[in-house]
C-alpha cells in the first residue's frame, strides 16, 4: 500500500517562510509526477506547484517566484520552500502524486497540513 504523508505546516507571519515535506511510502511502486495543492475555506483545490512525469516544473501565477518545489527521487520525497507568505496562502496544503504500481498508474494524495499566514 502506497501512503503520502506531508509535514510542516504551521502559523508564521507574513513575510515568512515555511518548507513543507512530503514523503511516499510503501514499496514496488514509481512515483510519475509530484504536486502540491491548496484549498482555502469556501475555495477549490487548486495546484500549487509540481513536475510532470515529463520532467517539467509549473507554478502557480501568485506563488512564481515566492516558491520553490523539489523533489528527492531517491528518498521519494518532495518540498515546497514557501518565502515572502501571504495571508492570502493560507490553507490545506496537500500532496499529490502519480504513482505507477503494476499493472496500472492512479493517483494518491496526502492528508493534507495546515498553513496559516497572519497579517
Amino acid at each position: 500500500q502506497v501512503q503520502l504523508v506531508e509535514s510542516g505546516g504551521g502559523l508564521v507571519q507574513a513575510g515568512g517562510s515555511l518548507r513543507l515535506s512530503c514523503v511516499a511510502s510503501g514499496t514496488g511502486f514509481s512515483i510519475r509526477a509530484m504536486a502540491w495543492y491548496r484549498q482555502a475555506p469556501g475555495k477549490q483545490r487548486e495546484l500549487v506547484a509540481g513536475i510532470t512525469s515529463g520532467g517539467d516544473t509549473n507554478y502557480a501565477d501568485s506563488v512564481k517566484g515566492r516558491f520553490t518545489f523539489s523533489r528527492d527521487n531517491a528518498k521519494k520525497m518532495a518540498y515546497l520552500q514557501m518565502n515572502s507568505l501571504k495571508p492570502d496562502d493560507s490553507g490545506v496544503y496537500y500532496c499529490y502524486a502519480e504513482i505507477y504500481r503494476w499493472p496500472a498508474s492512479r493517483d494518491y494524495w496526502g492528508q493534507g497540513t495546515q498553513v496559516t499566514v497572519s497579517s
